[in-house]
């Protein structure tokens, strides 16, 4: 067993900040925690003793000694992540840098319940851990996201309008069933804001992610700490109104963002459009498919299709609107996209900047960078893996 509570806070603080720094020199690692160079030097000391750290071999020089760089030990075991989205899972298992060593994906929907989602998930541990030749008993973390509003103390999930069956379901009780490991839960959009936050090593303070897909939602990063809010629900920007005539919400309201921009809204104006006969190609896949995914439409935009053009502008547009007061009320330095609509290509991002633009003031977009997401469809994996590492050191490897 690591053992994270016999350690001084000096040699947390030092675990804390090489994670963050993807791997360190001592210098840089002096200068980060203000500690003098011998402070610095005997902490570490300690914990390469531990077999806490590993020494990596040495940096680029620009003169003098070259510093040597140090990164968590390997052996320490390994973190679980899991991404669930509203109809994709995604598993892997990670090392304590985050180096992926086993990963699987797969389409599911989360409308089946826990049950069988969760068992799912379960087995895939199973066989990942078989894959990497680890056991239950070396997980040293477990972090999983899930596309609803989560209390964070708790891990559970609160009234999530995509997943009916989930409410107040504990995953932790269930996955406790195999691993002594602590377990931590959170909205998938939060773990994708703390993969970009990890990636940027906390280079940036204050920053939005927001996901489109078969939800909406942001991730907000406020003075380099995901933020949360009062109960876990910050971020849930997907049920903002931007139509009080526009059609009924899952959460029971009218015209809000989620149902008139997300991932099924674009396949429903996809469906209109091929039935009325204003795309060609919509019309050729829908009698081919018997049916318009998102994916359809973004292809027949990329295609040059007028009629998808015009929708995906159109939900574009309406993001935008959505995000401009987001922007106005907290200002941001950067915007990330993620999800599946990043896969639609520079039309969507086009229209979700020129909407905010317009829409914000001069101030909030003077500096103001919007841009799909570097990690990609990672960042939730990623951010997965960051709060497994994350959370067990800041609780020192005690269950929540």
């Amino acid at each position: 067993m690591t053992p994270w509570g016999t350690l001084s806070a000096d040699e947390m603080n030092v675990l804390q900040t090489v994670f963050w720094s993807t791997g360190a020199s001592r210098l840089l690692l002096a200068e980060r925690l203000a500690y003098s160079k011998t402070k610095a030097n005997s902490v570490i000391a300690s914990l390469l003793d531990q077999g806490l750290l590993e020494e990596t071999g040495l940096q680029g020089s620009t003169g003098g000694r070259r510093p040597e760089t140090v990164q968590l030990n390997g052996k320490l075991g390994v973190l679980v992540g899991a991404d669930l989205g509203a109809t994709s899972l995604d598993v892997a298992i990670m090392d304590p840098g985050l180096n992926v060593l086993a990963r699987h994906s797969e389409a599911a929907d989360v409308r089946s319940g826990p049950g069988v989602v969760l068992a799912r998930v379960r087995q895939l541990m199973r066989q990942l851990l078989v894959q990497c030749d680890k056991t239950p008993r070396q997980v040293i973390g477990i972090g999983i996201g899930v596309p609803g509003p989560v209390d964070f103390a708790s891990g559970q999930l609160v009234n999530p309008p995509l997943m009916p069956h989930w409410d107040s379901f504990s995953i932790r009780d269930y996955l406790r069933e195999d691993y002594t490991a602590p377990v931590f839960v959170d909205n998938d959009v939060n773990l994708m804001a703390l993969g970009e936050l990890w990636r940027l090593q906390r280079s940036l303070s204050n920053f939005l992610v927001i996901k489109v897909g078969t939800g909406i939602g942001c991730g907000i990063v406020c003075h380099g700490e995901v933020y949360r809010g009062a109960n876990g629900s910050a971020g849930d920007v997907g049920h903002i109104c931007v139509d009080v005539n526009g059609p009924r919400c899952h959460c029971g309201n009218l015209g809000c963002i989620e149902i008139m921009a997300g991932g099924p809204a674009i396949a429903r104006m996809g469906m209109e459009a091929a039935a009325c006969g204003e795309s060609a190609l919509l019309a050729e896949c829908l009698q081919g498919n018997g049916v318009i995914t998102p994916m359809d439409v973004a292809q027949a935009s990329r295609n040059g299709d007028a009629a998808a053009n015009r929708i995906i502008q159109h939900a574009g547009n309406l993001i935008g609107q959505m995000l401009a007061s987001v922007v106005n009320f907290f200002n941001p330095s950067h915007v990330f996209i993620g999800g599946g609509v990043t896969r639609t290509g520079p039309l969507f991002l086009a229209s979700v900047r020129q909407s905010v633009y317009q829409r914000s003031l001069a101030l909030s977009t003077r500096h103001l960078e919007i841009q799909y997401t570097p990690l990609a469809e990672q960042g939730g994996l990623v951010g997965a893996g960051v709060l497994a590492m994350q959370e067990t050191l800041k609780s020192r490897g005690r269950l929540p």
